[in-house]
C-alpha cells in the first residue's frame, strides 16, 4: 500500500471517528441543556471542534507518512539494484550451461551435422547475455 493511501486511510478513519464521537458529546450535552438553542449551539460548537480535530489529525496523518515514506525511499531503490542484479546473475546462467555446447560442436556452424544445434545454441545464448547485460546495465544506471 502506497504511504500517500496510507495517509489518506488513517485520516479518514479519524475523521470517521472524530464525528462519532462528536455527536455523542452533542447528545449528551443536548440532554445536559435546558434551552434548545443552547444545545443547537453546543452541536454546531462540537461539530465545528470535530472538523478542526479531523483536519488536526489529517495533517499530522500526512506528515507522517511523508515521514516514512522518505526513510523507506532509499532502501526501495537499493532493493530495485539487488533485484536487477539477481536477475542479470540468473539470466547469465544460461550462458553459462549452453557454452560448452557451443564449444563442443563449433567445428559444424556452416555445414556439419549439428548445424542447426550451433545455430539454436548460439541464438539462446546470445539472448540469455543480452537480458543479462541489459540487467546489469539498468542497475548500474540507477
Amino acid at each position: 500500500m502506497k504511504p500517500h493511501s496510507i495517509g489518506r486511510t488513517l485520516g479518514i478513519g479519524l475523521r470517521v471517528a472524530g464525528r462519532i464521537a462528536g455527536r455523542h458529546a452533542a447528545t449528551a450535552g443536548q440532554a445536559a441543556a435546558s434551552s434548545s438553542t443552547a444545545s443547537r449551539q453546543s452541536i454546531v460548537d462540537v461539530a465545528a471542534e470535530s472538523r478542526a480535530a479531523g483536519q488536526t489529525a489529517g495533517k499530522a496523518t500526512r506528515n507522517v507518512a511523508r515521514g516514512v515514506g522518505g526513510f523507506l525511499r532509499p532502501f526501495g531503490r537499493v532493493g530495485a539494484i539487488l533485484w536487477l542484479e539477481v536477475m542479470g546473475v540468473f539470466f547469465f546462467l544460461p550462458v553459462v550451461v549452453f557454452a560448452p555446447t557451443l564449444w563442443r560442436i563449433r567445428a559444424s556452424w556452416l555445414r556439419g551435422p549439428d548445424h542447426s544445434t550451433f545455430l539454436i545454441t548460439a541464438g539462446i545464448m546470445a539472448l540469455f547475455f543480452y537480458l543479462s547485460l541489459s540487467s546489469f546495465w539498468r542497475a548500474r544506471k540507477k
